[in-house]
């Protein structure tokens, strides 16, 4: 674990945060800072990624989810809030199929229920070929661009470009695989958590058809959609989502 980055801040309950594909515990900033008045916010990089670039990646959203898990073990939580964006909204399905007696309420923000996600930008398959044939700086150049309605221009680019910037292609790839091999949907019904789901409307990785197969098939969940988003709403309007966000803890 010594090549791993935890960022364990704040007092209160705990409150889980997992990033996504080219991400990094930096990525989640304005939640961290606003909820750590109130919460022990737990924000990992994931192994090959952001701050645990030096780490061996993982090529399951199973082990992936496990990894989580083992470092909420570590700190000894038995309960605590979950919220994942994008692969980390699969991530954090997959930790609730495992441990879902120690998840008090979860979040999935910008995710789906399956991990060849129809609709995407380009399918899984071609941005596993692109990566080959790019490499990774135009892989990393070209796609988190997509999670902003203003692309390159949007103010808080440069987090993904520091997120990314030491991911390896193996990192990459290996994420690619997983999320494509990953299924959640049959799970969903036995997803008894009270479940927020959170998604922008300008989001081109994933569809409003995936956003409501979660909010239709997890028994208590509800969707709250942040109009003029992309993928990244939570560094393009941070306040918005974290009212949001605040509102169901409260609830």
């Amino acid at each position: 674990m010594s090549d791993i980055f935890i960022d364990d801040n704040g007092d209160g309950y705990p409150f889980v945060f997992v990033h996504g594909f080219l991400g990094s515990s930096e990525m989640w900033r304005y939640q961290k800072e606003y909820f750590k008045k109130n919460y022990r916010i737990i924000s990992p990089a994931l192994p090959g990624f952001g701050e645990s670039h030096k780490a061996q990646s993982l090529s399951s959203i199973n082990d992936m989810a496990k990894f989580i898990i083992n470092i909420i073990e570590q700190k000894n939580i038995n309960k605590f809030y979950l919220i994942g964006h994008s692969m980390g909204g699969m991530i954090v399905q997959e930790i609730v199929k495992i441990a879902g007696d120690k998840v008090d309420k979860l979040i999935c923000f910008a995710t789906s229920s399956i991990g060849e996600i129809p609709g995407r930008f380009e399918t899984m398959d071609e941005s596993i070929l692109r990566l080959k044939n790019e490499g990774i700086k135009k892989f990393i150049d070209r796609v988190p661009a997509k999670w902003f309605v203003k692309g390159h221009d949007d103010k808080e680019y440069y987090l993904c470009e520091n997120a990314a910037k030491n991911a390896s292609e193996e990192t990459a790839n290996n994420a690619l695989h997983a999320m494509k091999n990953w299924n959640g949907f049959s799970n969903l019904k036995n997803i008894k958590n009270k479940t927020l789901i959170i998604w922008g409307d300008k989001d081109v990785s994933y569809n409003y058809e995936q956003v409501e197969t979660l909010n239709k098939n997890i028994p208590n969940s509800e969707l709250k959609v942040i109009n003029g988003c992309c993928h990244n709403a939570h560094l393009e309007e941070p306040d918005k989502v974290n009212k949001i966000i605040e509102e169901f803890l409260n609830n």
